[in-house]
């Protein structure tokens, strides 16, 4: 897989004056910049039950951890119950095979107190002769970085084609190197058989909030106007169903989706790729945002919803919609929305991956400070240096209709309200912009 094939999505905590980043992740300062790349490495197996269907079970972890405390335990052990089920989420379908194209994704884990981890997946085919299963190498980290992390797992599955036993002086390499910062790259040196001593550089992106997505994969499989009407109703909080059949793709394009948001942040469920056994979140009354395999379709179908947008990443098209969706962007800042995605559609050979993303974010990010970038302004600060959103004032001060109607539903929701809280404890300057 290349880098940067699937996009993981978690962002790092932004500095003060500015409000949360995308996807809102409250990374451990123990992961921050300079500290560990990864909590584990697990690989996980399908093992074969005396019904004779088969079920994932993580036969390896590295490191092994010891000396926790009572609570971190039972973290633990909710975590490791969690992730086979994410490494395998199409269900115990499996035969052994004798050819399989590995494929990355990726999945988030939220835990209670709303932090987020993320699993960066390889799916292979060990090598050997005749029919076997598919495995699945597994990397848990709170450090939002896609491109790193589908390098290293290009390392780690080079390895597993030699043996197991390679894997390890590598991911403890890893582990005992700092995580760059931003624009910064960090060497590791590997030793392999046969090969000598390889020396592999990892480069973190200089513009951190791009690190873990690729809007490349939405403009290839939707139209400009219906990323526009998805990104409304993520805008508004509603409850939003993609469907793929590969898993890369699913975690793909809801990563880019829920960038598109930045620098707000998704606060509900969030499932890139939902296992067989959890369909029933569609039924959620909640807002949601999962992707779910297409032979699931019509199960999915079936369940008792609410309102939903339901998103054909194969065909390219909506299935189900609210039916509003056309009018709940104002006009004006929508056709110029249009023309800037339309222009990057049709300069697809002339730009790298990383200038769509950068102009993709642009144009997303100007979206909203032209709704709502004067909101600095209207939050009043008090002597001991606490401020309060001055909700009515911000809503009044825009001219448009439109606008004003759009905001007025904006400023319900729960990231708006993050965002605004955030800000209330950052004394930003009266004269700084939005």
């Amino acid at each position: 897989a290349s880098e940067g094939k699937d996009g993981a999505c978690a962002a790092e905590n932004t500095p003060p004056r500015v409000p949360q980043g995308k996807m809102g992740e409250q990374s451990s300062a123990f992961y921050s910049a300079g500290q560990f790349f990864f909590e584990y490495l697990v690989v996980v197996s399908l093992k074969k039950m005396p019904d004779g269907h088969y079920e994932p079970k993580i036969t390896y972890q590295f490191p092994k951890r010891e000396n926790l405390l009572k609570g971190q335990k039972e973290e633990e052990e909710r975590l490791l119950q969690a992730i086979p089920l994410f490494c395998f989420p199409d269900g115990n379908n499996w035969v052994p095979v004798t050819e399989f194209s590995s494929e990355t994704f990726s999945f988030v884990l939220t835990n209670v107190d709303g932090s987020r981890k993320i699993g960066y997946c390889r799916r292979l085919l060990p090598s050997g002769r005749g029919v076997r299963l598919p495995e699945v190498f597994c990397i848990i980290s709170c450090l939002g970085c896609f491109g790193l992390f589908s390098k290293i797992l290009d390392e780690v599955e080079k390895r597993r084609q030699i043996s197991m036993a390679v894997i390890y002086p590598f991911m403890q390499g890893l582990r005992e190197s700092p995580f760059p910062a931003p624009g910064k790259t960090v060497t590791i040196k590997s030793f392999i058989p046969e090969s000598g001593t390889e020396l592999i550089e990892l480069t973190r992106p200089v513009d951190a909030h791009l690190e873990h997505v690729e809007f490349q994969a939405l403009l290839q499989r939707l139209s400009p106007h219906l990323i526009l009407h998805i990104f409304a109703s993520a805008m508004l909080e509603r409850r939003l169903i993609f469907l793929a059949e590969e898993l890369s793709v699913l975690s793909q394009c809801i990563h880019a989706v829920a960038a598109l948001l930045y620098p707000f942040t998704w606060a509900h469920t969030y499932i890139p790729v939902v296992p067989e056994c959890l369909l029933d979140t569609v039924c959620c009354p909640t807002p949601f945002m999962v992707g779910i395999q297409m032979r699931h379709l019509e199960r999915v179908l079936e369940q008792p919803m609410e309102e939903a947008l339901i998103v054909d990443l194969c065909e390219g098209k909506i299935i189900q919609a609210v039916g509003d969706e056309e009018e709940i962007l104002p006009r004006k800042l929508q056709n110029e929305m249009l023309i800037s995605l339309n222009r990057h559609n049709n300069n697809n050979n002339m730009h790298t991956l990383e200038q769509v993303n950068a102009l993709v974010s642009e144009a997303f990010v100007l979206f909203f400070v032209r709704l709502v970038g004067h909101y600095a302004s209207h939050i009043k600060w008090g002597r001991s240096g606490s401020g309060s959103f001055q909700e009515r004032a911000f809503c009044k001060a825009i001219a448009s209709k439109s606008c004003r109607r759009l905001v007025k539903k904006f400023v319900k929701t729960n990231m708006f309200a993050l965002f605004i809280e955030e800000a209330e404890k950052s004394r930003i300057p009266q004269e700084g912009n939005g």
